[in-house]
């Protein structure tokens, strides 16, 4: 039987981008952010897309059935403002709220910055897809992803990618190891 490897969704939501105003930097940072922290092989898909709630949707279904992605993750339109909807169209395709990954990178990015409480970021599972609704900024997307470290780079408070392969594993996605450099995952001890 052949191997399958995590195949991870990377979806950058913004008018701006979308219509070439400026470049993208979700994508290409998230994409060097995971083959920093990924041991293992991966396989991508990506799209860049407007904030237009129907087309969110639409791509986040595509990925998650279709396309079959493990992991999915958004990038953009947290916020508050009223063409800020990637939170609405991650809750209306999800079978379950993963309430505890919007709390921790608030609580990382409260560190950094005031305004992380105006961030509006989830996540859902749905069917056997975990879909994470990061930051915009590639320098937040970091530091939510890895945490809060101390000048020896030592982990103060830990980022959501420490727990997310024990809930791909818990859902049935493809095994998958860090660089403990850069991310420690968290798995149970086994009793033996």
């Amino acid at each position: 039987m052949k191997k399958r490897f995590i195949k991870i969704g990377l979806i950058s939501i913004s008018d701006r981008a979308s219509a070439g105003i400026y470049k993208d930097e979700g994508i290409p940072s998230l994409t060097n952010w995971l083959k920093k922290v990924l041991i293992n092989e991966f396989n991508l898909e990506t799209s860049l897309i407007n904030d237009d709630i129907d087309l969110v949707k639409k791509t986040l279904v595509l990925f998650s059935d279709e396309k079959k992605c493990d992991l999915i993750f958004t990038t953009g339109g947290t916020g508050p403002s009223s063409r800020d909807i990637t939170p609405e169209a991650t809750l209306s395709i999800g079978d379950k709220v993963m309430l505890g990954f919007g709390e921790q990178m608030r609580q990382i990015s409260l560190n950094f910055v005031p305004t992380a409480i105006l961030s509006r970021q989830t996540a859902v599972i749905r069917g056997k897809t975990l879909i994470v609704n990061l930051p915009g900024q590639p320098k937040s997307i970091e530091q939510t992803l890895e945490g809060l470290k101390d000048e020896k780079n030592n982990t103060i408070v830990p980022g959501i990618f420490s727990a997310i392969p024990y809930c791909l594993d818990l859902i049935g996605a493809p095994f998958i190891e860090t660089n403990e450099s850069v991310v420690k995952s968290f798995r149970p001890k086994k009793n033996r």
